[in-house]
């Protein structure tokens, strides 16, 4: 289980990722999530079911939709899952073999958590040019976190080459351990 915060540039990449390589996938709760640009860098809207507006009980589509899903995105819109349940939603997408994306809300015991920020952009002027000009490329800084591996940071570029968007990365930045005293 994934706990996933900032950029959506992350997420469209991750869904182009899974869907592009013959997987399916399914995004609950984002009403407002581009398809087009999760189009542009790759993913196959075939293989992706969007449910923007699940109802009273998110928890509950994602639940279900795990059951034939190799990704399941759940934005919970700000709410806090209690944590037995957040636990039997996780067990059942262990169980499916399914990786289980949430953002937007409070999920206690996420395994790995993900943060992307935007740290500049690319293309468009400066000086008396600021302001003009096309976006090149959006350069990202995405922070990993987990339980069983030191915390990582690592610098991306979303940029269009070859008519569609990519991530071109650089190099991994591994925080500095703490060492208790």
């Amino acid at each position: 289980m994934v706990a996933l915060s900032g950029a959506t540039s992350l997420l469209l990449g991750l869904l182009a990722s899974v869907t592009s390589d013959g997987g399916h996938a399914a995004v609950i709760g984002f009403p407002r999530l581009g398809l087009l640009a999760a189009a542009e860098m790759g993913a196959e809207l075939r293989r992706l079911a969007f449910v923007p507006n699940p109802g009273p009980d998110p928890v509950e589509v994602a639940a279900v939709l795990l059951d034939g899903m190799d990704l399941v995105v759940l934005g919970l819109g700000g709410v806090s899952v209690p944590p037995s349940r957040a636990r039997a939603v996780v067990a059942r997408a262990r169980s499916k073999q399914s990786t289980l994306i949430v953002t937007g809300g409070e999920w206690g015991g996420a395994e790995v958590r993900l943060e992307a920020r935007v740290r500049g952009y690319d293309g468009v002027g400066c000086g008396p040019e600021a302001g003009r000009g096309r976006l090149r490329s959006v350069r990202l800084a995405v922070r990993a976190q987990g339980r069983s591996f030191q915390s990582r940071t690592a610098c991306l570029d979303v940029r269009s080459t070859r008519g569609r968007v990519e991530w071109v990365p650089e190099a991994v930045a591994f925080a500095p351990e703490t060492v208790a005293r």
